[in-house]
C-alpha cells in the first residue's frame, strides 16, 4: 500500500470521526435546548431525524472505508 493511499484513507478515518463527534454533540444540544426552551414535540423530532440522518451518513463512509482497507488488503 502506498503513503498516498495511507495518507488519503486516514484523513477519511479523521473526516468520518468528526462527522459522528459532531452530529453527536449538536443531538445532544438539540436535544437540551428543546426541552429547555420548551419545543414541541415535531421540532424535537426534526432533530432527531437529522440526528439519525447524520450517523446513517457516519455509518456509510464507515463502511466505504472498511470496503477500502479490505481491498487494499487483498491487491498486497
Amino acid at each position: 500500500m502506498s503513503q498516498k493511499t495511507d495518507e488519503k484513507q486516514a484523513k477519511a478515518g479523521q473526516r468520518t470521526a468528526l462527522i459522528l463527534a459532531g452530529t453527536g454533540a449538536l443531538w445532544i444540544l438539540a436535544t437540551w435546548a428543546g426541552s429547555h426552551f420548551g419545543w414541541s414535540i415535531r421540532t424535537r423530532a426534526l432533530f432527531d431525524l437529522a440526528a439519525l440522518a447524520g450517523f446513517g451518513f457516519a455509518l456509510w463512509q464507515t463502511f466505504q472505508l472498511w470496503r477500502a482497507r479490505q481491498n487494499d488488503k487483498g491487491e498486497s
